[in-house]
């Protein structure tokens, strides 16, 4: 396996990270590699399929001029960018790499072809520079989920991939399973020894250490940050006033609804609270995809406060690895893309990611936490991905709030036996690969079945 545990979980900003994160460093990467610039008269950038479909509710489109611009999705300052591109539309130019300036006029130089898809993979982009002498260089990428991209023709691969062999590779968990069989090691310990031989162990706890505290803030924020959601729909941010319900014992709502289940309806809030940060643009972590951002720091968040660690940053950390595990399994043998697979590989891998995780916290063992991610999958097949307005609001927000629940429940079912189970996760994630692949393309992230036909919406097409 080529991945590390920084390619499963990116920073960036909401609201997509096939469509906002991938494109954007897509982008980047091709003006990157076509330098200099000096000679450039023009860039057009061009997209397809589920790209083109649900590309402004996805904001693909200000992903894109972004990149151009030179921003990274990890740098780029969420409460500058409308502002930044309501400059450069004014102006009537683009500044690539930030400092090349060539004419840009949407209408003409950022296409949408909502009927036609590129070869390899649903979310297919075109990009094109044109030179004083004439000629053109054009090339395509494909965002293909969790914001990772690949050049056309270009086997995927993640960027930190090692250069030596690693000291327990794996394809699938049986392998992970054995190597653990024959080390005595557990699945975070064996994922810390492949990271080490990019990481010393203190810059990859920093590196963890740091995704968490992302994570952290964006729960925060999104618990108190009231309002409503930009794209048209008009959905109000809930999880602000009921995470205040929550907490104030004087309220009516708090003396009805005060059940032992409200435990479960704060780690709900805390996974609502990301997602809406997500849709609003904010900072969020691809967990592994923006989609299901909230589900694994909705978890991490319940272990850390209410299971009572003893010692919560090993834990953490632990079940950071773990999660990031089974997130390259669903990769390299299914999917994270909801336009590739539907939602299944967006919230049902982050729910596996989460279970697993919770398990190795709570010093479960391997065979346990391959049976908690099982679980996790199994009871997510066959979702669609069919975002109402092409917006990453309903279902989506609340989505994320019931994987977290069903993340810790499968994490219990797990802790409660013994390990052995029925079904397998690698053949759990083979059904989810082949449900994909049965599943009609209008259920898969381009807004055009389920949902997203059955209610009235706002034409996004011709914002």
């Amino acid at each position: 396996m080529d991945m590390s545990v920084f390619d499963l979980f990116k920073i960036g900003i909401g609201p997509s990270s096939s469509h906002t994160v991938g494109p954007m460093v897509a982008a980047r990467r091709f003006l990157l590699d076509n330098a200099p610039l000096d000679d450039v008269t023009a860039v057009r950038a061009e997209l397809y399929g589920s790209l083109a479909l649900t590309g402004v509710g996805h904001a693909t489109d200000k992903a894109v001029l972004l990149g151009l611009m030179g921003e990274t999705p990890q740098d780029v300052v969420p409460t500058e960018v409308d502002q930044r591109l309501a400059e450069a539309a004014a102006s009537g130019e683009l500044r690539l790499l930030g400092s090349h300036v060539v004419p840009f006029q949407r209408a003409t130089h950022l296409l949408f072809h909502m009927s036609e898809s590129l070869a390899e993979h649903p979310n297919g982009m075109r990009f094109t520079l044109s030179r004083r002498d004439g000629s053109q260089t054009s090339k395509v990428y494909y965002s293909v989920g969790g914001g990772f991209i690949r050049a056309e023709g270009e086997q995927q691969q993640a960027a930190s991939s090692p250069q030596r062999e690693l000291p327990y590779p794996f394809d699938t968990m049986v392998q992970l399973l054995a190597h653990g069989e024959r080390s005595g090691l557990t699945i975070p310990q064996m994922l810390r020894a492949n990271e080490n031989l990019r990481y010393s162990d203190a810059e990859l706890d920093t590196g963890i250490d740091h995704i968490w505290q992302v994570m952290r803030d964006c729960i925060a924020h999104g618990l108190t940050t009231p309002g409503q959601l930009p794209g048209g729909l008009n959905v109000k941010r809930r999880a602000a006033k009921l995470w205040q319900q929550a907490n104030d014992n004087s309220a009516p709502e708090k003396r009805i609804n005060d059940l032992p289940h409200d435990a479960l309806h704060v780690v709900s809030l805390y996974a609502m609270a990301v997602n809406e940060e997500n849709a609003a643009g904010g900072r969020v972590v691809t967990a592994p995809t923006n989609g299901a951002a909230g589900i694994i720091p909705a978890v991490l968040r319940y272990y850390a406060e209410d299971c009572k660690p003893s010692d919560p940053q090993t834990g953490i950390r632990n079940f950071l690895l773990t999660a990031a595990a089974i997130g390259m399994l669903c990769k390299r043998n299914a999917s994270i893309s909801g336009a590739e697979i539907g939602c299944q590989g967006e919230v049902g891998v982050a729910c596996a990611m989460a279970a697993a995780g919770l398990v190795a916290a709570l010093g479960g063992s391997n065979a346990q936490i391959e049976n908690a991610a099982e679980i996790g999958i199994e009871h997510h097949l066959g979702m669609t991905c069919d975002p109402i307005g092409g917006l990453v609001q309903i279902p989506c927000i609340e989505r994320n709030g019931m994987g977290a629940v069903k993340a810790i429940t499968a994490a219990s079912l797990a802790l409660k036996g013994d390990g052995t189970h029925f079904v397998s996760l690698d053949d759990v994630i083979e059904t989810m690969r082949q449900t994909g692949a049965d599943m009609q393309a209008k259920y898969k992230e381009t807004s055009l079945g389920g949902l997203a036909i059955h209610v009235i919406t706002v034409n996004h097409a011709a914002c």
